[in-house]
């Protein structure tokens, strides 16, 4: 790369030749007062400005993507493998309707016949329930899903709570007590308001006492009952 100054050795440049060796890609700047002087942004802002040119449709799209791309290459040093009799690609397209952030990834097809199945059957399914990394094992009537196992769901409102305990419950699944229930497919889920949360560990004593009493006589939870205990 040539030097940006010019020797003494050598006369200095006229402005209108900086123009021309400019023009030449030599990299020393035109002196044209044209162009508006660079504002340089805080990285923080400049992240915030180039975001907010970017449309809903295209965040989506980028999200879908990269999720897309996490599934079909199992990035992921640990994914929770679920067992399932038979249905685990109609369980992961429903996870994918139901929750945020969850999508089906590549479906996987026995390379021969195995003992519930044969050569060509939907073996494992890859999918993300809420940006956690799953797979589908379509093993067979051995073993069963238990409560032993469950994914818990932080709801910010009772709107959100119904919302999911409705499509769990009313897709087949079973309503079990202080807000657990099943799928359809015999996995746990607790659907946990935030409100909850707080409540059962506030620091009075007395409160979380309240709060986890109600709790316990319910099955879906009812958000403004378990604040209504906590205020006593």
């Amino acid at each position: 790369m040539e030097p940006l100054t010019t020797p003494t050795s050598q006369p200095a440049l006229a402005d209108k030749d900086l123009d021309e060796q400019a023009n030449r890609g030599h990299g020393v700047p035109s002196q044209d007062p044209e162009p508006a002087a660079q504002v340089l942004l805080d990285p923080k802002e400049a992240q915030r400005e180039a975001y907010s040119k970017v449309t809903p449709a295209h965040r989506r799209a980028e999200c879908t993507f990269f999720l897309n791309e996490r599934r079909t290459h199992m990035v992921s040093k640990n994914t929770i493998c679920l067992w399932y009799e038979g249905g685990a690609l109609d369980a992961a397209k429903f996870y994918a309707t139901t929750f945020a952030d969850s999508a089906v990834g590549a479906v996987h097809h026995a390379p021969g016949d195995y003992p519930s199945g044969k050569q060509g059957d939907v073996l494992t399914v890859e999918f993300t329930v809420l940006g956690i990394p799953c797979l589908g094992l379509n093993g067979g009537p051995a073993f069963k899903q238990s409560e032993a196992f469950s994914f818990q769901i932080a709801t910010d409102d009772q709107a959100e709570t119904d919302r999911l305990w409705n499509a769990i419950v009313n897709n087949g699944g079973q309503a079990s007590q202080c807000g657990w229930c099943k799928d359809k497919w015999g996995l746990s889920w607790q659907i946990t308001p935030r409100a909850l949360t707080d409540a059962i560990v506030d620091p009075d004593p007395a409160a979380a006492k309240r709060a986890f009493q109600a709790m316990m006589q319910m099955q879906k939870i009812d958000i403004a009952t378990i604040k209504a205990a906590r205020r006593g």
